[in-house]
């Protein structure tokens, strides 16, 4: 049971660790917890396209069944955020994935997702791991039964209203895009779902793969060669360029003139379009760009800053009814969707927007009139038994100045930010997902970037 800990989103190990017992034992976890909350209508379960995934959701819906729930198990892989719509849509108790998100094929992981279908707060969680314990079933005339369910057709439904109601159209008929699945469970969903509104798709990386091409399903720009190549040759009539991760919550765009645009330039680009119809706030992670800020106050709205986590992001667009939530590593989700990050949503509504207008242009605007801001990220290996020490001690170790300027504020929301007075800012960070510290930095130029990354590193180097 000391093995099983639910990080920023769910428990992810290694297969040594992550094992046929253990997900039992979070299976009647979960199941002791819903019964305690007294809630008794059926649960999800859904599961990413690594190999052992399917079998331990089958383990999980026997787990749940043995305990008297009746379980809505999916057809086949699909996208995280269509199990967290499906539970939301049809008034589930909640549900289960198994997903190791972008993490390489030698992890897999579980995600509980509770009855609203936003991402659990350590409070569900915490719950949860109290309760683990090895597999109770009850009688067998009490036990319940396992359907399997496309969860697919109905998220596309919705995703088409919802998109439409922003853009007054989702007709993609003049659009080529190409999408990147990664081998993962994106396939046959995003790319389905964007030829339904009528773009031509070119594809890659559209077959299932296990162990994803020998790689991991992280959709960063050094991952998406061929799919950059394919929009930025000059003689392609790509217009846009898809990606999604392993479990397809996450986003990643491509476009002639940038290449792989970066997610916090993507996120201000999505917050200005929908300031163009809609009001409201954005609510960001404390590594977000404050680029969003800045839209926020030309257009006379607010952003709320919240430690990384979509959980997080979740619970402030519930508490502001916000209009957009996001994070720098690609997840967003907008006002009239499930406040979990959903890539295949975002993937019809970036492609709509870039058939409105360029989202080169938009950036561009956006930048000539707010500024030009860069940021970057680099990781610091730790053990995640090490992370809490190295963390106290750096509390003694900030500096007054950071590459020769001034430390003017630290925000410990997560970890420390350590804000600049040049505008810049440095953030070192636990990753929740990795035995990694994470530090990121933003200015107005790369090379200042750089120099703030370097910072960091040296700040960490003697505590690691």
């Amino acid at each position: 049971m000391e093995t099983i800990s639910f990080g920023t989103d769910g428990w992810r190990a290694t297969l040594e660790e992550f094992t046929t017992p253990r997900v039992r034992m979070v299976g009647q976890a979960v199941a002791t917890y819903l019964a305690d909350q007294g809630l008794e209508g059926p649960v999800a379960v859904g599961y990413d396209a690594r190999e052992t995934s399917r079998g331990f959701a089958e383990e999980l819906s026997r787990t749940l069944c043995a305990n008297g729930f009746d379980v809505l198990l999916a057809d086949r892989d699909r996208p995280t955020p269509l199990v967290a719509y499906a539970i939301a849509d049809r008034d589930l108790a909640g549900g289960l994935v198994i997903t190791a998100s972008h993490n390489p094929p030698e992890y897999n992981g579980v995600k509980f997702i509770p009855e609203d279908g936003a991402p659990a707060l350590p409070a569900v969680t915490d719950a949860i791991a109290e309760r683990l314990a090895e597999p109770e079933p009850l009688p067998e005339d009490e036990h319940g039964t396992t359907r399997e369910v496309d969860f697919a057709e109905p998220h596309a439904d919705a995703a088409i209203e919802l998109v439409e109601s922003i853009t007054g159209s989702t007709d993609l008929s003049a659009l080529t895009a190409a999408y990147d699945a990664m081998h993962g469970s994106g396939r046959d969903t995003t790319d389905t779902l964007l030829e339904r509104a009528g773009a031509t798709l070119e594809r890659y990386r559209c077959e299932r793969d296990p162990e994803f091409g020998g790689g991991s399903p992280e959709p960063a720009a050094e991952n998406l060669g061929d799919l950059i190549a394919a929009v930025t040759d000059d003689e392609s009539d790509v217009d846009l360029g898809i990606a999604n991760d392993g479990d397809a919550d996450r986003i990643a765009v491509v476009t002639p003139e940038r290449g792989y645009i970066d997610e916090n330039l993507f996120f201000a680009a999505l917050y200005d379009y929908l300031l163009e119809t809609e009001s409201g706030a954005a609510v960001r992670t404390v590594s977000t760009t404050y680029l969003i800020d800045r839209v926020a106050e030309a257009h006379g709205e607010s952003v709320r800053e919240v430690p990384v986590g979509f959980k997080w992001v979740a619970e402030a667009m519930a508490e502001g009814d916000a209009l957009v939530g996001g994070e720098e590593s690609g997840g967003f989700t907008v006002r009239g969707h499930v406040r979990e990050k959903d890539g295949v949503l975002m993937a019809l509504l970036a492609s709509a927007m870039h058939a409105a207008e360029p989202l080169d242009d938009r950036v561009d605007r956006l930048l000539s009139e707010h500024g030009t801001v860069v940021q970057d990220k680099i990781s610091v290996d730790c053990p995640d038994s090490e992370k809490q020490r190295v963390l106290t001690e750096l509390e003694d170790e900030i500096p007054e100045t950071v590459a020769g300027t001034a430390v003017e504020d630290i925000n410990t929301a997560d970890g420390f930010k350590l804000l600049l007075a040049d505008g810049s800012w440095l953030l070192v960070r636990p990753s929740g997902t990795e035995p990694v510290l994470r530090v990121y930095a933003e200015a107005t130029d790369e090379d200042r970037v750089r120099e703030l990354l370097e910072a960091g590193e040296g700040l960490l180097e003697p505590l690691v």
